[in-house]
């Protein structure tokens, strides 16, 4: 959290506070406002799914889980608060939920008296994953015994998991830059993995796309995917998914399809794994002296050779 708020949002007190102040009420309001990060949007519908089932009149606010709202049936789902009209919205629920202090929804303790911040959950020292962290919260704070990590994503009728059982997806972008492995090192792990039976194929952005047509030279495939309803039917009937740290990580995994992520430091991949599905995570360059280094250097510490044998090993422990 940061220091310069002066109230207890986010803390386990105001968040016990808040659910006993409801307690007697038949059915309590809350707004969820998702990130604009995938990710964490993917995330925080544990909090909403899980509200949901206990009773609460849930909302979820946010762009990407809009249009993935089919994939979420039975949860109010509405596009991301705007500017002109957040207040008006946010004083229609008794409680209001996001996950970081700063987004979407800026001075959200600041403009709705009980607004439950989570962002303290992303700092804890914890060996747990973010998914486990929530759950957590959700048993623990807002008094939900039986509260699962499940975010209540359906995949729609006609489509079959993992139904190409030799594709791999291969996401070689990121948020930033600096999450991201390099590019020739993804195109020859995608030749190695072709070579060895799997049909490899890298999933980017129509913006993106310029940059990587060129991987169609090797026999891998560039699908023109658009759309992240799109994205996700494709993806739930890939065999495997390989990439960065990255929301498209965190989807394939509540997809159930196994995941291979690639991170730059022990801390971040420890906090921000992806928490569902079958999954590995690989570091790059864990034993480089520090943490500028880590960051700077990871994606040149780690080889192809090391992606193919944890891709190996995640084969086997799926299996």
């Amino acid at each position: 959290m940061r220091s310069d708020h002066n109230t207890s949002v986010g803390s386990a007190s105001f968040i016990e506070t808040t659910a006993m102040q409801h307690a007697n009420e038949p059915v309590m309001s809350v707004a969820v406002t998702s990130s604009p990060a995938l990710g964490d949007s993917l995330l925080l519908m544990i909090v909403a799914r899980n509200l949901q089932l206990s009773g609460k009149r849930v909302t979820v606010f946010g762009g990407h889980m809009h249009t993935l709202r089919e994939w979420f049936p039975g949860m109010d789902v509405r596009p991301a608060m705007s500017g002109d009209d957040t207040d008006t919205l946010l004083r229609q629920f008794d409680t209001v939920i996001q996950l970081h202090a700063d987004r979407p929804v800026p001075r959200l303790d600041q403009r709705h008296p009980a607004a439950i911040v989570l962002e303290h959950l992303c700092r804890a020292p914890s060996p747990e994953a973010i998914a486990a962290r929530l759950t957590h919260f959700c048993r623990e704070s807002l008094h939900m015994p039986h509260a699962r990590m499940d975010n209540g994503l359906s995949v729609p009728a006609g489509l079959i998991h993992r139904k190409h059982a030799l594709r791999v997806a291969i996401h070689p972008t990121a948020s930033t830059a600096d999450k991201c492995w390099l590019a020739p090192r993804f195109v020859r792990l995608a030749r190695q993995l072709k070579s060895n039976g799997f049909d490899p194929h890298f999933i980017v952005t129509d913006e993106e796309r310029a940059d990587w047509e060129y991987v169609q030279n090797y026999g891998i495939g560039l699908p023109r995917l658009g759309s992240l309803d799109n994205v996700a039917a494709w993806l739930v009937e890939c065999g495997w998914f390989i990439g960065n740290d990255s929301g498209i990580g965190h989807l394939a995994s509540c997809l159930r399809v196994p995941t291979l992520s690639l991170f730059m430091r022990k801390g971040i991949a420890r906090t921000w794994r992806p928490g569902w599905g079958a999954g590995k995570v690989l570091v790059g360059g864990g034993w480089l002296p520090t943490g500028r280094l880590k960051e700077r250097c990871w994606k040149y510490a780690l080889s192809v050779k090391q992606v193919l044998r944890a891709f190996e090993q995640l084969r086997r422990e799926a299996a």
